[in-house]
């Protein structure tokens, strides 16, 4: 264990205290949860779907490794990833594959277990993505794994900002915890916005969303928005077994007018963190370099 946590507390400082960078960048966002099983793959498809009907420019990253869920639930396969990006020579226009409404979407593939093994080249071949972000970008949402294995905190620490996705379930909030616990600890963000999943109503998710932030803000000190929720709804399940998103399929459904009402929120008075594209490519490199 001690190892363990002299590896965490590394991995953690790496990314505080960056070198001050030149511009403006999209506004960067990690989701992610304690545990899988959530939804969490499902909101930052039709999230994204929803951010780019609006005439958003919005990259999906999904840097779930091994998964490739959002390729799933969009029912489209990329003829490249991000392996074939840093090794076999593809523009950054050849991995990005197109979505409904412009959506763009990157695979990690095999590229993620790749990222702590990069020589000198591959590592400007990550940088050579920056003014791809700062120009054909508004919103990078990064589908992170669930839990606190070491790339799923990497991601999050990378990111400028961050929505945990919970269901009002016990375990669900256990888990969330734990992960905000080490958000916390390490100081690798102070606040992050909470989306409650499959909740029974408003009043479900409220609560579920008011116990994890009375834990969070007495024991932590960290701020835990609450950003939305979606209620249980049968269309999200048939939309993932029909691989095409709940805001296409049944775009009056209670689930998609739910997450109109967080992409509101989630667009609203808020405005992109200068420098956000370079410090996290520069993070990117330091996490896992």
């Amino acid at each position: 264990m001690p190892d363990q946590a002299h590896r965490l507390r590394t991995l953690i400082k790496n990314t505080c205290n960056q070198p001050a960078f030149c511009t403006a960048g999209p506004r960067i966002i990690a989701v992610t949860s304690g545990k899988g099983g959530v939804g969490k793959t499902s909101l930052v498809v039709n999230l994204g779907l929803v951010l780019a009907r609006q005439a958003r420019r919005v990259l999906l990253f999904d840097a779930d490794l091994g998964l490739a869920n959002i390729e799933v639930l969009l029912g489209i396969t990329p003829p490249y990833t991000l392996y074939e990006f840093l090794y076999g020579r593809k523009g950054i226009e050849e991995i990005v594959c197109p979505g409904p409404y412009g959506l763009q979407i990157i695979s990690g593939g095999s590229g993620m277990q790749e990222l702590a093994n990069l020589d000198t080249t591959q590592r400007q071949r990550v940088l050579e993505l920056l003014p791809y972000l700062r120009t054909r970008t508004d919103f990078l949402l990064v589908d992170t794994g669930a839990g606190i294995s070491r790339t799923v905190l990497g991601f999050v620490a990378a990111a400028e900002e961050v929505i945990v996705v919970i269901t009002p379930e016990p375990t669900s909030l256990t888990d969330a915890y734990g992960l905000l616990k080490i958000l916390a600890r390490f100081k690798v963000h102070s606040e992050a916005r909470l989306v409650v999943n499959r909740a029974r109503d408003e009043k479900d998710a409220r609560q579920a969303a008011h116990k994890l932030q009375l834990v969070c803000d007495k024991f932590l000190g960290f701020r835990l928005g609450y950003l939305g929720t979606i209620v249980e709804d049968h269309v999200v399940r048939e939309a993932v077994k029909e691989q095409r998103p709940f805001v296409l399929s049944q775009p009056y459904s209670t689930a998609a007018r739910s997450l109109s009402q967080i992409a509101r929120c989630l667009i609203d008075g808020k405005e992109p963190a200068p420098k956000a594209a370079e410090r996290f490519l520069d993070r990117l490199l330091r996490l896992f370099g």
